[in-house]
């Protein structure tokens, strides 16, 4: 009998036992010729409890035939970078706030294993951005699915950065902070800053300018195939490098950021697509997409909608 392995990346934090009792009882029921196997990796070993396979993250990323993230978007990032290097569908059960990459909640998790074993799904492909950061003579590479940042730290002055595309001089930011966002993390900090939404079937990748006081005021969009240098200028005496909202690098006059779009980095599991697109839209109309209430009772579900025009 073949075995289907399955990657677990919990939440760092926060329970999510109720999940792994689901998934333990799965492992035990062998369906369509295939034993489940569920691996950890080592570090997460006190999060996921007896009974789980413990890897380092070479084997873990080598084996698995697909990941399950247990935790919020934050997870579900983590979970997409470490399969990075060879790219396997990743579902994601919400333990989080917003959510907008995990479609599942817990109590549905036991129905989506069903449909994760007979293959009744589809593929959502994620592009991410690869970032390259240079600095006295010292260069780092990191990848992000939503987007980078550079953020001036309170009371260190402003972020000034020229921008190059594909060695081209575009002009110069001055500003709190610049984001790069993909099409995905367009709804993110990009979106806050008052950036587009891009919709995720464009290969593209924005750049927003956060409280921008001088230089480019409002977001570039470019192409899949053009690369970004930003070269941070005069007046950023210190700032962050953000990546899917984690400080990874300092960055300050001199430092220079290169950022290319990587296509399809990433697959993330959609056991009902058109659902998650819904719901997706519900979100964003809470915080502030400009839909009509009867625009918006379209986006929520059926008896939730006819309770609300019971009551009016």
């Amino acid at each position: 009998m073949a075995n289907f392995t399955v990657g677990l990346v919990p939440h760092p934090t926060k329970s999510v036992q109720p999940s792994i009792d689901v998934l333990r009882a799965w492992q035990k029921t062998p369906a369509h010729d295939s034993q489940t196997v569920l691996v950890a990796l080592v570090d997460d070993g006190p999060r996921v409890g007896e009974g789980i396979e413990l890897v380092e993250e070479e084997e873990f990323v080598s084996r698995v035939d697909a990941v399950i993230s247990l935790g919020g978007d934050g997870t579900m990032l983590g979970a997409m970078r470490l399969m990075a290097p060879r790219p396997v569908p990743v579902l994601g059960v919400n333990y989080g706030n917003v959510g907008f990459l995990v479609e599942i909640e817990p109590s549905e998790l036991k129905d989506a294993l069903l449909g994760l074993a007979t293959g009744d799904y589809s593929l959502e492909p994620h592009h991410a951005i690869e970032v390259s950061v240079s600095s006295t003579g010292f260069e780092s590479s990191f990848l992000a699915f939503n987007d980078l940042s550079i953020t001036r730290r309170p009371g260190s002055g402003v972020v000034t950065a020229d921008l190059a595309v594909d060695g081209t001089p575009y002009g110069f930011f001055k500003a709190d902070a610049v984001v790069a966002s993909t099409p995905a993390g367009s709804t993110a900090y990009n979106y806050a800053a008052g950036g587009p939404i891009l919709s995720p079937a464009v290969a593209a990748v924005v750049v927003t300018p956060v409280a921008p006081m001088n230089g480019i005021d409002r977001s570039v969009v470019l192409g899949p195939d053009e690369r970004l240098k930003f070269t941070i200028g005069a007046g950023t005496r210190s700032a962050a490098l953000e990546l899917d909202g984690r400080v990874v690098f300092d960055v300050s006059e001199g430092t220079v950021v290169k950022v290319k779009l990587r296509r399809d980095a990433g697959v993330v599991v959609r056991l009902d697509a058109g659902r998650h697109g819904r719901k997706g839209r519900l979100k964003l109309s809470l915080m502030d997409l400009p839909l009509r209430e009867d625009q918006l009772l379209e986006l929520v579900p059926p008896e939730v909608r006819a309770r609300f025009v019971r009551g009016h």
